[in-house]
């Protein structure tokens, strides 16, 4: 794999206030160039959600109200997170929820194209028993001792997954190839179905 031939790509990680549909309490989004993730120029926001965080959701990634009570509320910041992830990929641990998160937060933002790791392991490694974060980490087994954070905080599992979808990128032989794998279909830049030849 040429990693100097992927386009500009975040991955990213959003945690959530426990709420249907969530409020957001924290984004990272990571840049990935040269085949590594870029922690200097990474995005990381706290913000406090319109409504309270569930008790579940602060103890699984331990954002409570009295710890969100000072954070800018989402409009103040969505500008930034807007302006960081621009037009670039995106990449995320089953996609489809932080995209329709990311997508009901920012209403005029639209990513060249979502890789999920999800859906890449499930295709790189077929057989495993259990294709969640945890359970990769487990059988990849990446670096993650410059994560920042701990697991399920925006920050850590933005780097944990940024490592995975290296990890397996190195099996492909070209963007093209990895975008086929680890493209849902119907998120954006998920590859065209060819078409039946026709006699015209």
């Amino acid at each position: 794999m040429n990693f100097s031939s992927w386009p500009e790509l975040f991955v990213v990680d959003v945690e959530g206030n426990g709420a249907n549909p969530p409020d957001l309490v924290e984004v990272a989004a990571l840049p990935v160039r040269a085949g590594r993730p870029d922690t200097s120029t990474a995005g990381a926001w706290l913000t406090r959600p319109r409504r309270p965080v569930t008790p579940f959701a602060a103890r699984v990634h331990g954002l409570t109200n009295a710890v969100l009570a000072g954070e800018p509320g989402w409009e103040e910041i969505a500008g930034q997170v807007r302006q960081l992830l621009g037009t670039s990929w995106i990449c995320a641990h089953n996609a489809h929820v932080d995209y329709r998160v990311l997508s009901a937060h920012l209403p005029q933002w639209r990513p060249a194209g979502v890789l999920d790791t999800l859906r890449l392991a499930r295709a790189t490694y077929p057989g495993l028993p259990k294709y969640s974060l945890d359970a990769l980490i487990d059988h990849i087994a990446p670096d993650l001792s410059a994560a920042p954070a701990q697991r399920h905080r925006a920050t850590f599992d933005a780097f944990a997954t940024a490592q995975l979808l290296l990890a397996m990128a190195s099996r492909y032989e070209s963007w093209d190839q990895l975008v086929a794998a680890a493209v849902p279909p119907g998120l954006p830049g998920a590859p065209e179905p060819e078409e039946d030849p026709t006699l015209w």
